[in-house]
């Protein structure tokens, strides 16, 4: 059988461009066109400064409640049974971690501090004349309060050795004490913070001199015994142990021990200022980018249209 021979000759170019099979300029035009839009919305809503909420906005916040603590506190000192000749005295014992412990003597409140992270807490408190029954009460986050702890009868000596509690106090005799309803005080930083103050007892005029926990104290004259209120404003979040003490015309002293939580406040108009600062940064590395990739697409169809024009000029001319 011969062997038929098949001969490859290459073929003419005829002067015309094949149509691109990859490329669509067309298309590209398109997709460049709609990655325009978010990247003008964006930049619009990072150079528009935030304002804050909208007319008509509504902000809503709420608590959901949990279950209140199980665990009390255990008053381990003073020992049960112990004398004092002077006040205020020492209390400190066991609790239960991110509670506040709130320290009562004969169902009186006598101050308040926050449980250490190892579990425990130390306070001090002014005594009542004679027999004072100590208890302590924890509060969680929420305000919601445990069960008491192991009660401590302790004695405060003024007279010799009193075996029982004065049961009716005399508010113009001897005793003096401070008091408040404001067992603990939560505010923000930046924010003042008002907590009233009871005087029992003791004889005008009065001086009560108030130490925030935060290197500052504020002194406060009063002419009675009347209720009043006092207000700080703290710079910065954390828990501080208000100290109030007082003194009467007489010389007779009182102390009281207040816990404030200050909570942490994000600034909204900054977090957002910060963030639209952020985007304009990347703004300012997009849109050049965008720039340059459109300048190359149109380069490349303009330099394709220029060799079309070339490429039939050139076959005109060995037509003719």
């Amino acid at each position: 059988m011969a062997r038929q021979k098949i001969k490859i000759s290459p073929k003419d170019h005829s002067g015309k461009l094949k149509p691109h099979e990859h490329t669509s300029y067309g298309m590209l035009a398109v997709v460049l066109l709609i990655a325009a839009f978010p990247l003008s919305f964006y930049t619009a809503g990072a150079a528009t400064p935030y304002t804050g909420p909208e007319a008509g906005s509504i902000g809503l916040t709420g608590t959901v409640k949990g279950n209140p603590p199980t665990v009390a506190a255990q008053i381990t000192a003073p020992p049960n049974g112990q004398r004092f000749a002077t006040s205020p005295v020492t209390i400190s014992g066991t609790c239960p971690k991110d509670t506040l412990v709130e320290v009562f003597k004969n169902d009186i409140f006598a101050g308040s501090t926050a449980c250490t992270s190892s579990g425990s807490f130390t306070i001090e408190v002014d005594l009542l004349f004679g027999q004072n029954i100590l208890i302590a009460r924890v509060y969680d986050t929420l305000n919601q309060p445990g069960p008491d702890s192991n009660k401590v009868i302790v004695y405060y000596d003024v007279l010799p050795g009193q075996a029982s509690a004065i049961n009716s106090l005399d508010f113009g005799g001897p005793q003096m004490l401070l008091n408040t309803d404001a067992v603990f005080r939560g505010s923000f930083p930046g924010q003042e913070m008002t907590m009233p103050i009871d005087i029992i007892g003791g004889t005008p005029p009065y001086a009560i001199n108030i130490q925030w926990g935060d290197a500052t104290n504020k002194v406060v004259s009063r002419s009675d015994n009347t209720s009043f209120s006092i207000a700080h404003e703290y710079q910065k979040a954390g828990t501080y142990q208000i100290t109030i003490q007082g003194s009467d015309g007489n010389g007779r002293v009182a102390f009281l021990t207040v816990a404030a939580i200050i909570n942490g406040q994000p600034d909204v108009a900054a977090s957002t200022a910060a963030a639209s600062n952020d985007t304009l940064s990347k703004l300012v590395v997009l849109w050049p980018l965008y720039t340059s990739t459109v300048a190359i697409l149109v380069s490349f169809w303009l330099g394709e249209r220029r060799e079309k024009a070339l490429l039939a000029k050139r076959g005109q001319l060995l037509a003719n």
